[in-house]
């Protein structure tokens, strides 16, 4: 029986074994070898050329680690592979891989987005659109009625990006439009107050991640659903960013948002102007950045209709019904 010592000082647990210690398991079932981690040590016993190949595999995650980066299913997957396979694994050409733009396209994607807990199509013409124009610019604008699919497919392509290892983290904001009694009025502390402006976002997340991986990932802030207040100041690089319910953006407010951008990031920007809660119509930070940002490469605007609602037959037609009033 051979048996070698690791040090992990200075790694966060969570990024280098995986939520539910799913890393740790993986390396397990493909190397005959029993791995034991107590505080900063890891323990490998097994056969020696067994023991060798899980160290070395376990190096590089550690040194992927070290550096900031986060570490997905499918990178561990990937340097247990090339092992598998004698390939050569150098890490620079690793980062650039799993750290490039973040929705480029590659032979497992398409017209299908894949999450931990279930595959999501589009449901029609514009919904496949929007995946595509999402995958090819930095920034999207996706503007369209309730019911269209428009940030549950947001989020989705956020939960596979981070899967991927395309992103460190996954940044979702709304802004938190008063609706008749003032957050300073409301009991319980921030996060209390703020949580039911950021439901929906909670929502869609739980039906793609499993509860218990979700609330570790939001608690590690690898997955962060904040108040677009709470954006000011920050430049969010290697980040997955959705801003939802934009057209109750300010003019400040948005330009703010969207100077938010940072390296190997993309920003998805949703919302509906039919249904803008400001008490002035007219200071829309979305109907402002519509208008300006048109022409900008590397910008692109998808537009949803009626017609591309995708909830029940019922919603298509209480739209129908107040936009006919």
């Amino acid at each position: 029986m051979f048996k070698k010592i690791l040090n992990s000082r200075g790694v966060d647990p969570l990024l280098l074994w995986g939520v539910e210690n799913e890393h740790l398991l993986f390396i397990r079932d493909n190397f005959d070898t029993k791995i034991f981690y107590r505080g900063n040590k890891i323990i490998l016993e097994g056969k020696h050329k067994e023991v060798e190949r899980a160290e070395y595999i376990l190096l590089k995650m550690i040194e992927i680690a070290r550096s900031g980066r986060y570490i997905s299913s499918a990178l561990v997957r990937q340097l247990v592979n090339k092992d598998k396979t004698q390939e050569s694994i150098n890490g620079n050409e690793l980062d650039q891989e799993n750290n490039s733009n973040v929705l480029n396209s590659d032979e497992n994607e398409g017209a299908v987005i894949i999450t931990p807990k279930k595959k999501i199509f589009p449901k029609n013409i514009h919904q496949l659109n929007y995946l595509k124009t999402v995958k090819e610019h930095a920034l999207t604008f996706a503007v369209g009625p309730a019911g269209t699919g428009k940030t549950y497919l947001a989020v989705a392509l956020s939960v596979e990006a981070l899967e991927k290892g395309r992103v460190n983290r996954i940044v979702l904001t709304r802004p938190a439009v008063e609706a008749g009694e003032s957050l300073g009025f409301l009991p319980g502390d921030m996060k209390e107050k703020v949580d039911p402006y950021l439901r929906p976002l909670y929502d869609a997340l739980g039906d793609m991640l499993p509860q218990e991986r979700l609330h570790r990932m939001i608690n590690y802030e690898v997955i962060e659903v904040a108040p677009l207040a709470f954006m000011r100041g920050r430049t969010l690089s290697n980040a997955f960013v959705i801003l939802d319910e934009a057209q109750n953006t300010t003019k400040t407010q948005m330009k703010m948002f969207l100077t938010r951008l940072g390296w190997n990031s993309r920003i998805i920007v949703t919302g509906d102007v039919t249904q803008i809660d400001l008490s002035n119509y007219n200071k829309s930070g979305l109907l402002e950045a519509i208008k300006i940002l048109k022409d900008i490469k590397g910008i692109s605007f998808v537009e949803f209709d009626k017609e591309d609602v995708v909830r029940p037959s019922l919603v298509s037609e209480i739209i129908h019904a107040y936009e006919n009033r």
